[in-house]
């Protein structure tokens, strides 16, 4: 039991432990819920029960009625957890704590307005989660648990967001970084 203390109080897991450790728990996922990792819809389905009850007209359509119903789903579970879970860890390896972008890469290309940066992430956040709802899922849902099924499109889309994260970060940061 010391072992496990200590290994849960380390900053960095080693990635090849923290890998065994997501294939585990997602073949746990798929036992015992019968669904796979993947939480892209937890947004829309908390989206769809607070439209519902704020404004039902509005929310009463064939997407949220059929495709995406509104409700606390096994997503919502699954966004809570992962959540959660990070700040068990931050906490666990005494590194949780409030901070405000202090990334020198963003210093140095944007300035040091904090504003920017939380307006680049949730404008960033918006168009991955619009893109994830058009493609049917995230990279959680399609790298992780489609590689963990061996899904060819998984391991073509794991090439294309690595290919595309280099070349934004090429656009973004040039070759200064």
């Amino acid at each position: 039991m010391n072992w496990l203390t200590k290994q849960f109080r380390k900053e960095l897991w080693s990635p090849y432990a923290a890998g065994v450790l997501l294939g585990v728990i997602g073949v746990l996922a798929v036992w015992m819920s019968d669904s796979l990792l993947g939480a892209s819809g937890a947004f829309e389905n908390l989206a769809g029960m607070f439209g519902k009850a704020l404004a039902p007209a509005l929310f009463d359509n064939l997407y949220f009625n059929f495709i995406m119903p509104p409700g606390i789903t096994w997503g919502v579970v699954l966004l809570l957890g992962v959540f959660f879970g990070g700040m068990f860890g931050a906490w666990s390896s005494n590194t949780l704590k409030l901070r405000f972008n202090d990334d020198a890469q963003w210093r140095t290309i944007f300035g040091a307005q904090n504003w920017k940066r939380w307006l680049a992430a949730f404008a960033g956040a918006i168009i991955l989660e619009y893109g994830a709802g058009i493609a049917g899922g995230c990279t959680s849902g399609l790298a992780i648990s489609g590689g963990m099924l061996l899904a060819p499109a998984a391991f073509i889309f794991i090439g294309a967001m690595f290919a595309s994260g280099i070349l934004t970060a090429l656009l973004v940061y040039k070759k200064r970084f």
